[in-house]
């Protein structure tokens, strides 16, 4: 059973990793996949009826935030792991995303690659995030995550090259910085009003 209750409007740090810690992200249709998932199935409607609903032609399907099942505050995607921090907005809104989003991506994924059975490690992880400045702290810990692709024990002993750092986040698409120093991403997945 699953220790945290989800209340509406509070934060929670929700991560998950790839079973026997695999790559979960293949190559980039991987984590755009993932990404597009993101969007479409926070929604209180089912993907296929989400999908009919939306505007012919339009590369972005619209839908109203009032059918959003939580605010997506930010997110990392890394190779064999994720973090998101989601805001709950209607009771039982983060279960029914995460199931949503688990079940979606890991069928795509198996479909993709020919194989059966468990992608994620277990049910996702789930942390209350109960003050202002932890939701800060999380936020800042997610967005520099992938400095470990390139500076694999920058967390121990410092960063090395600032400046080597500072490019390769500029440059890094799979998560919701881009969009918040102001270089457009995924600028519809997120909002970042709240950070």
């Amino acid at each position: 059973m699953r220790k945290v209750n989800f209340v509406n409007n509070q934060f929670y740090h929700v991560y998950n990793r790839g079973v026997e810690k695999r790559d979960i992200f293949m190559n980039e249709k991987d984590y755009i996949r993932f990404i597009h998932d993101l969007f479409e199935f926070n929604n209180t409607e089912y993907a296929h009826k989400f999908l009919e609903n939306t505007k012919i032609g339009s590369s972005t399907p619209e839908y109203s935030p009032e059918y959003c099942l939580v605010n997506m505050i930010c997110f990392c995607l890394m190779p064999n792991h994720y973090h998101l921090i989601l805001e709950q907005l209607i009771d039982s809104g983060i279960p029914r995303f995460m199931h949503k989003l688990s079940t979606g991506y890991t069928n795509s994924f198996n479909l993709k690659y020919d194989r059966v059975g468990s992608l994620f490690q277990g049910r996702y992880k789930a942390i209350h995030i109960d003050k202002e400045n932890y939701l800060l702290h999380l936020s800042r810990y997610i967005h520099l995550n992938p400095i470990e692709l390139i500076e694999r024990n920058w967390k121990e002993e410092g960063i090395k090259n600032w400046k080597k750092v500072n490019d390769f986040l500029e440059d890094y698409r799979w998560s919701s910085y881009l969009d918040y120093i102001g270089k457009k991403n995924f600028p519809s997945v997120i909002n970042k009003e709240l950070i």
